[in-house]
């Protein structure tokens, strides 16, 4: 099954300060919850891996991502991350990420990827895929826009431009593992949200 998820996030920092966590694959594996680069293979090629908690079981995935494109000049970012898990689940994405100016000195991360998922997973069918994909890539942005804007405040702070006692963001806590079943929860949530009018 294939699914294609085309989304703009707000960043809460600037081009430079976003560029910075978006252009470093060790960086950006941090703001996916369960996720780790485990390997770095040579600069284009990393292997990593996926924590999903489900309850009190915990299912671990583990991939590959190679990057494909990434230039400086216009901000994009891409690649393709390649993972399975031991039950014979497997699936991939080929992401294509841009940094574009956005007002009051914030930027937007504009993404794009085609996931393509096999096994028991495509079981739940494209469009709880879709949803799915959306949380996680909804709270993938969160942790990067709360990153950059503690990169850039360290960053201001550094070059004397705000004073050290002012009140800096502090960087996110990422969860060790996805909770899998907060989204299945949420899905629920939202299922029932719609057939019914209600919030």
């Amino acid at each position: 099954m294939e699914v294609t998820i085309d989304k703009q996030y707000p960043v809460a920092a600037g081009l430079d300060a976003a560029w910075a966590i978006l252009s470093d694959v060790n960086e950006l594996a941090t703001c996916m919850p369960g996720a780790q680069i485990t390997e770095v293979i040579d600069p284009t090629h990393y292997k990593g891996s996926v924590r999903v908690k489900v309850g009190p079981a915990v299912a671990a995935f583990a991939g590959t991502i190679e990057l494909l494109a990434i230039d400086p000049a216009t901000r994009l970012l891409k690649m393709l991350g390649k993972g399975a898990d031991k039950g014979g689940s497997s699936a991939s994405m080929e992401l294509t990420a841009t940094l574009i100016a956005g007002e009051g000195g914030h930027c937007i991360l504009q993404g794009k990827a085609d996931v393509i998922v096999n096994g028991k997973f495509a079981q739940f069918g494209g469009r709880m895929m879709s949803s799915v994909s959306d949380m996680i890539l909804g709270q993938f942005a969160v942790t990067f826009s709360q990153k950059a804007a503690a990169l850039q405040a360290a960053a201001a702070v550094q070059a004397g431009e705000i004073a050290a006692s002012a009140p800096i963001p502090a960087a996110p806590v990422v969860a060790k593992e996805l909770n899998g079943l907060a989204i299945l929860w949420a899905l629920i949530r939202n299922f029932f949200s719609g057939l019914f009018g209600g919030k």
